[in-house]
């Protein structure tokens, strides 16, 4: 009688284990803007995989593609009122907030992998200052390929797009339209491959990577390989969610942010040829800008840069500072 009571607190006692576990286990919910098959949203899984993997199961992150939790805009709000405690975002969308966002969307600031590396070493330092004053910070990035400008008809100089219907997803790209005197439509990535089809976008400056996901190649036959910039998408933690964690669990999120963002720096920089031999293939003219074209690109990323450092002040000056102690102006 006795063992037969010792056994069944025994079975209590490792159903109320086995309980204890299934309660202490922590989900996770991680917004993003882009389509499942995009590079930028397997990396996203590949992280939530390896959080799972470090953490034995204990701590679970479901990835949200294509804006389906919250809109692109309404990602880093979410994050920041812990409606998800973290989300990807792509930076330069944020530079009305405050400028820093947009520093690696200056076009020809940076214009290769490694001058966006060291842009980075710059800009997110400073973006984590910012982001603490709202219980947030950036937990790692992974940028997209060099921008190139997408068109509708072939373009030899800035004069051929005058008039043209312009992507504007950012307050960059709308500074663009107007000093290229386009006509600026805003536009997310998920409504994209609509706004092609429809004739409301007849032009816009992304990476193949995006002409791929929109299908662009179906609307529009011209890619110019300008080599522009080289924007970051970052993931974002609420401060307040990962402190909630235990020490085991932290590490476990910030092995894979560390694994992440090497893999996905390694991804986009890999991908870059596949990607605009797949535009080839879909019937897209690639080819670098005409001359006179890249001069008059040249010269809006000019104007911009002294705009972007007016909006920044002095702590924008002194960022592009240190940016030029690692890549002088060419």
């Amino acid at each position: 009688m006795v063992h037969k009571k010792v056994a069944g607190v025994a079975l209590a006692v490792m159903a109320m284990a086995s309980t204890g576990a299934v309660f202490a286990q922590v989900k996770w919910d991680l917004p993003a803007a882009y389509a499942p098959g995009n590079f930028h949203t397997e990396n996203l899984e590949l992280f939530a995989k390896d959080v799972d993997t470090f953490s034995a199961g204990k701590l679970k992150i479901a990835v949200h593609s294509n804006a389906s939790l919250f809109k692109a805009p309404e990602i880093k709000r979410a994050v920041q009122g812990g409606q998800a405690q973290l989300g990807e975002i792509l930076l330069v969308n944020y530079e009305n907030e405050n400028p820093i966002f947009g520093m690696d969307g200056v076009p020809f600031l940076a214009t290769s992998y490694k001058d966006a590396w060291a842009l980075q070493q710059v800009q997110v330092p400073a973006l984590d200052k910012y982001l603490a004053a709202q219980g947030m910070k950036v937990l790692y990035t992974v940028p997209w390929q060099p921008q190139g400008i997408y068109s509708k008809r072939p373009l030899a100089s800035a004069a051929d797009m005058k008039g043209l219907k312009w992507r504007a997803y950012s307050p960059a790209t709308g500074r663009m339209a107007e000093l290229l005197n386009m006509q600026p439509v805003t536009i997310q990535a998920a409504e994209l491959s609509q706004a092609l089809a429809t004739g409301v976008v007849e032009s816009y400056a992304s990476s193949s990577a995006t002409g791929i996901d929109s299908k662009t190649y179906e609307s529009l036959k011209y890619f110019y390989e300008a080599q522009a910039w080289i924007p970051k998408n970052a993931v974002i933690i609420n401060v307040k969610a990962f402190n909630g964690l235990d020490k085991e669990l932290q590490e476990a999120v910030t092995k894979a942010a560390k694994a992440a963002q090497e893999r996905g720096w390694k991804v986009s920089e890999e991908k870059e040829a596949s990607y605009k031999q797949t535009l080839r293939d879909r019937g897209m003219t690639l080819a670098p800008p005409p001359p006179a074209l890249f001069a008059d690109l040249r010269k809006v990323g000019a104007v911009m840069l002294t705009d972007w450092e007016k909006k920044a002040g002095t702590p924008g000056t002194e960022l592009i500072a240190n940016y030029r102690k690692l890549v002088p102006a060419q």
